[in-house]
């Protein structure tokens, strides 16, 4: 598949069949995760692979009672780490730790897809609640909840905004 095939067809997916998800595919989406880009090569991110069906509920409901993430066979917290401001300051821990949790989840969800999984990115979800129900150190924060499994259905492409819209070219 060509890479910008997988990112014109990879889809938001809510509804998941009850199917496993093979060893060989969760460590292909371990990796994925692990050889993003990040700031300074620190690796400022950590990544809660849940399979506890208590855990999702509990997680689900943290998320404003978004019922599908329990649904999903896994759904992955995504964390940033807030030690890089020991590296890089405070820019560190509010933006270059978020952007590197950004890349990998993107590139995570494109070997999803490619695999035939469906995954979404959550971003609506009370963080103190997550970080206590996942028992988090205090350098975590929880930024993304993504459930990931098999689709039961695959919605169709929503619009987007024009090119020209989008871009500015200058020079």
């Amino acid at each position: 598949m060509k890479i910008l095939d997988a990112v014109r067809k990879r889809r938001s997916i809510r509804k998941f069949l009850q199917k496993e998800i093979p060893d060989a595919i969760l460590e292909d989406l371990k990796e994925a995760l692990i050889w993003a880009p990040s700031a300074g090569n620190l690796q400022a991110r950590k990544f809660y692979f849940v399979f506890d069906k208590r855990i999702k509920e509990k997680l689900a409901e943290a998320a404003l009672n978004q019922s599908f993430i329990a649904k999903a066979p896994l759904t992955i917290v995504a964390c940033t780490d807030s030690n890089i401001r020991l590296h890089y300051g405070e820019r560190g821990g509010t933006i270059y730790t978020i952007q590197d949790v950004a890349a990998s989840i993107m590139g995570m969800m494109l070997v999803a897809h490619e695999a035939g999984l469906g995954s979404v990115w959550v971003g609506a979800f009370h963080e103190k609640e997550v970080s206590k129900i996942l028992g988090l150190p205090e350098n975590l924060r929880p930024v993304a909840i993504i459930p990931v499994g098999y689709p039961s259905s695959i919605p169709s492409a929503p619009s987007r905004v024009s090119k020209e819209y989008a871009i500015v070219t200058i020079g």
